[in-house]
């Protein structure tokens, strides 16, 4: 069987999915020796049995600052992974997440304010992107002016070899922000402030502080998954609404759904659509054996489609209730971010619909998949709606 994950039609994988599911849910790519994993349980048994399926990576030595994600959380193991975790989840805990809803608004209101009188505009570039970017930036202390590099160096870290960024961009962005997160990192010491890098500093764990590796991994993931992932997920929401009548005009009537409807979203375009792991030993996985030290694939965004575990799964529904989706991951890697992608999604969405009223795709409007399988949203989303 050819296996030829989501490039053959980037924007809809889901199709694709559904073939491995059913016909190579637990399916060996010999070419590159790694396992994909299709279908809801396994996925959710990959993401959750961390003593099974290590999260870290092959072939990188954790006390090499170059390679920016060696010592971050998504790549640690327990109980390294429990103390590091222990020290980042004060920002992210409900209070502290609700406290940043004001500034959220705030911006938000700032981003609509520059766009509301025009009747088009490309939402992404507009306000999915930029909102993400200045919040984490704002957290982490990061300065206003530095915030364009953030963000192309995302881009760069999520896309994929064969589609997006040669390995020479890969390595160049890695070397470029190892040596702006060293600086930054340097200044905290002398200079601490009021942000996540200063605290991290100032951190212990058993009376020891983080080394530099584990400072650049937490800055490395913050940058990623504190923008890329939002920004993807207003993206994918609004394409979501868009496609179903009556969606938007039911959501601005009734505003509390828009929480159940933002779940939705989470599984019908899951913005991480796979993560890596490594196997620790040899295991079993439907019923293929699979060796130790293998390389493991587990499709998100399959899982999340898995018509064993949801009703008409290819079917957007904002009335779906419950969804035990696995967007964010699953066990002790959940997301840390959640609630905060949440808040963002929710706050941003809400004043979208209401400010610009009529909200639909643009006529014609060519829509274009972000270089990676990794993460799932467009590069552009055209819009148009009645200017105020």
């Amino acid at each position: 069987m050819d296996f030829a994950p989501a490039s053959e039609h980037p924007l809809d994988p889901f199709p694709h999915y559904e073939r491995m599911r059913e016909s190579a849910p637990v399916y060996h790519d010999e070419q590159s020796g790694s396992w994909h994993v299709f279908r809801y349980d396994d996925v959710q048994r990959v993401l959750s049995e961390h003593a099974r399926f290590s999260s870290r990576m092959q072939g990188d030595d954790p006390s090499e600052t170059g390679h920016l994600f060696a010592s971050s959380l998504i790549t640690t193991d327990p109980p390294r992974h429990r103390q590091l975790r222990s020290l980042v989840t004060q920002a992210f805990t409900p209070k502290a997440v609700d406290a940043l809803a004001p500034r959220i608004s705030e911006l938000t209101d700032e981003l609509l304010e520059g766009i509301a009188s025009l009747g088009t505009a490309d939402l992404i570039q507009a306000l999915a992107y930029p909102l993400p970017v200045i919040v984490i930036s704002e957290l982490m202390g990061i300065p206003a002016a530095d915030r364009d590099r953030f963000k192309q160096w995302s881009d760069v870290i999520v896309s994929q070899t064969r589609t997006g960024a040669t390995t020479e961009d890969h390595q160049a962005t890695n070397q470029e922000m190892t040596g702006y997160f060293l600086a930054l990192i340097e200044q905290r010491r002398s200079r601490p402030g009021n942000d996540l890098i200063s605290n991290l500093l100032a951190a212990e764990i058993d009376g020891q502080k983080l080394n530099v590796a584990e400072l650049l991994g937490f800055c490395a993931l913050l940058l990623v998954a504190g923008n890329e992932t939002t920004t993807n997920l207003i993206g994918n929401a609004v394409l979501c609404f868009t496609e179903v009548p009556g969606t938007i005009e039911r959501l601005v009537e009734e505003p509390s759904l828009l929480p159940q409807a933002i779940e939705e979203v989470l599984r019908f375009r899951s913005p991480v659509q796979s993560m890596y792991r490594v196997t620790v030993a040899h295991t079993t996985l439907g019923d293929m054996g699979i060796p130790a030290g293998a390389p493991v694939v587990a499709w998100i965004g399959s899982a999340n489609r898995d018509e064993r575990q949801f009703e008409r799964p290819a079917r957007f529904d904002i009335d779906r209730g419950q969804i035990r989706h696995l967007a964010f991951g699953h066990g002790i890697h959940f997301c840390l971010g959640a609630p905060l992608a949440r808040l963002e999604a929710r706050i941003a969405l809400e004043a979208t619909l209401t400010r610009l009223p009529g909200l639909t795709l643009a006529p014609g409007a060519q829509l274009e998949r972000m270089d990676s399988t990794i993460v799932y949203g467009v590069k552009t989303l055209p819009v148009r709606w009645v200017a105020s």
